[in-house]
């Protein structure tokens, strides 16, 4: 028997493979945050244009509203459904819109707070929402489906069930409560970056 056949395989040869297979399952670990990411950043981009068409169906309708008034023509039913869109364009954008800062900040405050200070109370106000958030998804979903079940109308000229208006409040606040855990994530990320960088300043 030939005695080359009986030896062992490089050492370096099993760790560069032991290696690319540590690389290939953070690979594929990887990929699936990121296709959720994905999913859910496209799914709140689709809910804020229809917001921008709930928008535009408000400024149609008041329109339409304002000239047909002016011509003596009933126009209940018009108000009637502006109110509806108000309430699905505020929970259908909310998310969307936390994504990119939009909502009312304290400038004045936040400008004189170091960076540090400034990470450590945007981690704290996006915790915070997110408790709410999802408290609201809670109570929003009980209180659609009771209304479901009892099959409870509005008491308006058209007389909707009012399910299908009040089910959007969990959906947006779900939304909401897990666009706030991201916000969390990376304030606490930005946390630790400058609590560094004033280590290395201040040593």
């Amino acid at each position: 028997m030939n005695g080359n056949s009986l030896q062992a395989p490089p050492y370096d040869n099993l760790i560069t493979s032991s290696s690319e297979v540590s690389v290939r399952h953070r690979t594929r670990s990887m990929k699936i945050p990121v296709k959720v990411t994905t999913i859910f950043d496209r799914t709140i981009d689709g809910f804020a244009v229809g917001a921008a068409v709930f928008i535009a169906y408000l400024i149609l309708s008041v329109t339409a509203a304002i000239i047909l008034r002016g011509l003596r023509v009933g126009v209940i039913w018009l108000f009637e459904t502006t109110e509806y869109s108000l309430l699905w364009l505020t929970f259908l954008g909310a998310a969307w819109v936390l994504r990119g800062e939009g909502h009312v900040k304290m400038d004045l405050l936040l400008t004189r707070l170091s960076p540090r200070a400034e990470a450590i109370l945007n981690t704290i106000t996006s915790i915070i929402g997110a408790i709410i958030c999802l408290t609201l998804t809670w109570f929003g979903v009980k209180v659609t489906w009771d209304n479901f079940q009892t099959g409870y109308f509005l008491h308006t000229p058209k007389a909707p069930p009012i399910y299908p208006i009040l089910i959007i409040i969990p959906v947006g606040s779900f939304l909401l409560f897990i666009q706030f855990l991201r916000r969390t994530r990376r304030y606490l990320r930005n946390w630790r970056v400058s609590s560094d960088r004033e280590q290395k300043l201040n040593p």
